[in-house]
């Protein structure tokens, strides 16, 4: 599931509460732990659950807060289950098959070869099936009902694109008076983050390190950060872009002070920083004197910016492509050696890319050469967008995979242009939002688990146990 073991939520009282009387009859109910609304969890649900994150080599409390956590937890998803079906979230055996199957298509494996590799790992294949089912239903609901929650007006949005136009002045009036050595300093710190649950197993915390090493490598170079950000989470909806704001080092998380310790304004930080929820690229935005309130060169300049926008200066490229689509009977390795031979042609200068493009390639762009034409930050897939952003004027790549295929790519030209004020905007309201969903998720938790009706029966016994 996409929530943290440790969701933050304070265990509720029925847990540490005697049950008498007449509720002694339903403490004896054999294998329930707790009664959910109209639902249930049991002793067993707790067990397996244990038992998966043992397996994958989770680090677990010792002693009885561990089935604790673990029954908190499957409250919480209960709870949403039962709501998810109430506002007809559903997930139909026709669209599981398809996500199935495209999740073997992603570790080169058959939809029965994936079928099989689920069962040798000793899980019956409709065990998870289901488990997938109740993880996309619980994640859709999640995300339509907090997504609601978060409300971000055009002051938000114009305030957002003021700070960034200041920070890229570049050398005109400073964003904010710098700190004196020594003094009490606020540092303003962006991040993208790619989350990676403690639970998951060690291919997927590799996976979530290299990207986060990647995204760490572009940011060193000249591209705004906030557009690397918005084009990684286009790849992944997972990863997030959040800009903290201006806090005091001891309002800023420890793993991040120590990572920017030393880093100056406009600088991304060294490494990659892991921390329990997953890998973070960092970047400060600013660093200012502390003070009661923003500088009043800044404060002025906010309203001014606010109410005459301005397209910031990006860089526009225009490149063309071959393209081989994903298909039966194409093989990544024969995609990417015939790929690999018209790069080398074109090398040789015994055949032109354009020509090339127009026999082989099978997008729309054929007909033209493979030509894109000008294409800005976030325009294309992110790693089509990173291959060609590493190009020479004139250069060809390597073979790139994307969703759509394998690529060979060509850059011609490259130009300043403006980044219009809508499209500002849109980054502005991604970037808010990330900002704010975190809050909003914790405070959406604590109100489904305080409106739900919820018993704790026995949380303390395993499955195998008598009840006491």
């Amino acid at each position: 599931m996409a929530a943290p073991l440790l969701v933050g939520v304070v265990y509720a009282q029925d847990s540490s509460r005697g049950i008498t009387g007449g509720d002694s009859k339903i403490r004896n109910i054999d294998g329930v732990a707790a009664v959910v609304n109209t639902g249930y969890v049991t002793r067993k649900e707790i067990d397996d659950r244990i038992t998966a994150l043992q397996k994958q080599g989770v680090k677990l409390p010792d002693g009885p807060d561990l089935r604790k956590l673990v029954l908190e937890r499957l409250i919480l998803e209960k709870i949403q289950l039962q709501n998810a079906s109430q506002d007809g979230i559903a997930v139909t055996n026709k669209e599981l098959d398809k996500i199935i199957g495209d999740i073997a298509a992603k570790n080169r494996l058959t939809y029965l070869e994936f079928k099989a590799k689920v069962t040798a790992s000793g899980m019956s294949f409709e065990r998870y099936k289901e488990n997938l089912r109740e993880d996309i239903i619980v994640t859709r609901y999640r995300e339509r009902s907090v997504e609601s929650k978060i409300k971000i007006s055009d002051a938000e949005i114009d305030n957002f694109i003021a700070d960034r136009q200041r920070a890229m002045v570049g050398a005109g009036a400073p964003r904010s008076a710098p700190p004196v050595k020594g003094a009490p300093e606020e540092i303003d710190v962006a991040q993208i983050f790619i989350p990676v649950d403690a639970s998951a197993g060690a291919g997927a915390q590799a996976e979530a390190k290299k990207q986060a090493e990647i995204l760490l490598r572009d940011a060193r170079g000249d591209v705004d950060f906030l557009q690397l950000g918005a084009a990684a989470a286009k790849e992944n909806p997972k990863i997030k872009f959040q800009d903290l704001g201006y806090r005091a080092p001891d309002r800023l998380p420890q793993l991040f002070y120590e990572a920017v310790r030393n880093t100056g304004s406009g600088q991304v930080a060294s490494s990659v920083v892991k921390s329990p929820a997953g890998y973070h690229v960092l970047k400060v935005i600013d660093r200012r004197a502390m003070s009661a309130s923003a500088p009043a060169q800044q404060q002025a300049a906010a309203p001014e910016a606010s109410s005459n926008p301005q397209n910031i200066p990006i860089t526009q490229t225009m490149a063309r492509h071959i393209l081989l689509k994903n298909r039966a009977g194409l093989s990544d390795q024969d995609a990417e050696r015939r790929l690999q031979g018209y790069r080398d042609q074109v090398r040789a200068k015994t055949a032109d890319f354009g020509d090339l493009a127009k026999k082989y390639s099978e997008d729309g762009s054929a007909a033209n050469g493979g030509n894109l034409g000008w294409m800005g930050p976030g325009d294309l897939v992110p790693e089509f967008e990173q291959a060609m952003n590493r190009l020479q004027i004139g250069e060809v790549s390597n073979p790139v995979k994307s969703e759509f295929g394998w690529h060979l790519i060509q850059v011609l030209e490259r130009r300043d242009a403006q980044l219009t004020v809508e499209k500002q905007r849109e980054f502005a309201r991604a970037a808010i939002r990330e900002r704010k969903f975190e809050q909003a998720y914790q405070d959406w938790v604590r109100e489904l688990r305080d409106t739900a009706t919820v018993k704790i029966l026995n949380v303390d016994d395993a499955a195998s146990s008598a009840p006491r």
